[in-house]
């Protein structure tokens, strides 16, 4: 006979359910939620944790577009020190993309190589998307899709427009509906970084430290025009199809129409697009650097109207990261720095900062960044304050507030959008599976698509 009821019991004050704020008593068993209940209610734990009447309990956070880059490049990122940033921040489970490693996980092969680095070394639960390149897409030669998906991948991400890397190469038009038309006979989703490299050629190239030559080198038209791709074959093919970090409010009309239509169709679109506007971004910047790009303050407000109409799915970092020399602070040119922002730590306080001076509240905000990933991505047993989901929890206190400094960061290089800025929101502890997460004795697990 167990001497408690319950391996764990929290009790909140504040928490976050699927059915709203309320206080909670939640009992842990097998580190999963075994039981929800009223905040006084006697349940017997051999731990308890009480949040302080200053906090709030939220299920942990989940973030389905984070680029890990071990192997091959892992003094951009490598998975210890990507899930202990996830941890800081509240994140409990990230979804790792498949290039900027090397290899890039658009084989089998990769996949396993892959798994094998981080085994061992992940302080948060980490999944795997596939990549959908040249080399994999064509008619006849898509059986590297199919091994990948029965390895358990969660979906294949795609680019329309040059990666960056040489070795995860981008898809024409027609590669592109074969490997939608691959994916969808498989039951899979494919993930699109949708900019057309036609107008993206014809545009003026980026050249020198002012952010307007490198934001008219990424012109809305040519994230709009790709977008317009992906919806149509979404609507011919059927395939789940999910558009990755939108930053142009010009398609916005198009998805809209798309989804009442009832095409298979997800948006997601990222933190430092809903919380900074070009005409913040200083000469010389280049740690702003992103593609698509951040654009202005009148796109970003119409973003928070899509994101809070429903039209967009989720909010997720597209933690992007490279070593300091990449991104030429010494000569600030837009034109050659790496473009990526490093965010994966501070998506919580910078998303809640400007939802929370727009009206929004917690339950909006757990609706973005955890329920809204899950369901994107497929996974299960995460995002929510639920009977049967693992006990996942990120205590924060609201009304906190920190000045972000990108030395103290735990990204392993010390860039960020956001150093300086004061932010509202602080992550003060992280469960994985009832277990406060130690970075020192990292428990993550690896996670397949069931």
């Amino acid at each position: 006979m167990p001497e408690h009821d319950y391996e764990l019991v929290v009790r909140a004050r504040r928490a976050i359910t699927p059915e709203g704020e309320r206080p909670v008593a939640i009992g842990v068993r097998g580190g999963r939620i075994a039981e929800i209940a009223g905040a006084d209610a006697p349940l017997d734990g051999a731990r308890t944790v009480q949040t302080a009447e200053d906090e709030v309990l939220l299920p942990g956070l989940v973030d389905s577009h984070v680029h890990v880059n071990e192997p091959g490049r892992t003094d951009w990122e490598g998975f210890a020190s990507a899930t202990r940033a996830a941890a800081a921040g509240g994140v409990t489970t990230i979804v790792d993309m498949p290039l900027n490693s090397i290899p890039p996980t658009t084989t089998a092969e990769g996949l396993r190589v892959k798994r094998e680095a981080a085994e061992g070394q992940v302080a948060v639960d980490v999944g795997f998307w596939g990549g959908a390149v040249p080399e994999n897409s064509a008619p006849g030669e898509t059986g590297e899709l199919t091994a990948l998906y029965g390895q358990g991948v969660y979906g294949f991400k795609s680019f329309l427009s040059p990666s960056g890397v040489d070795e995860f190469g981008h898809l024409t038009p027609e590669l592109y509906r074969s490997a939608a038309a691959a994916i969808g006979e498989l039951g899979g989703t494919i993930i699109v970084h949708a900019e057309d490299p036609g107008l993206l050629e014809s545009a003026p190239a980026a050249s020198g430290p002012e952010y307007a030559s490198f934001l008219a080198s990424r012109p809305d038209e040519a994230e709009h025009e790709a977008i317009r791709l992906v919806i149509e074959t979404a609507r011919q093919t059927g395939t789940r199809s999910h558009i990755l970090h939108l930053s142009t409010a010009t398609a916005l009309p198009m998805i809209e129409k798309a989804r009442a239509d009832g095409v298979p169709l997800t948006v997601e679109t990222c933190p430092h697009y809903l919380t900074i506007a070009a005409e913040e971004v200083p000469a010389g910047a280049t740690q702003f650097k992103c593609c698509p790009p951040i654009r202005g303050a009148a796109n970003r407000d119409a973003l928070w109207r899509a994101l809070a109409d429903g039209v967009i799915d989720c909010v997720v970092s597209d933690h992007s990261p490279s070593t300091v020399d990449l991104k030429d602070l010494d000569t600030g040119d837009f034109g050659t720095a790496w473009g990526g922002v490093s965010g994966l730590q501070v998506g919580f306080s910078a998303v809640w900062s400007e939802a929370s001076a727009r009206g929004h509240s917690l339950a909006d905000v757990v609706r973005w960044m955890a329920s809204g990933p899950v369901r994107v991505a497929g996974l299960t047993g995460k995002g929510a304050l639920a009977v049967g989901n693992d006990a996942d929890f990120a205590v924060v206190a609201p009304e906190a507030r920190t000045r972000i400094d990108a030395r103290t960061l735990q990204h392993k290089n010390p860039l960020s959008a956001y150093d300086g800025r004061e932010l509202t929101g602080v992550v003060r502890a992280t469960y994985l599976r009832g277990e406060r997460i130690d970075p020192a004795a990292p428990k993550g697990r690896l996670l397949q698509r069931s």
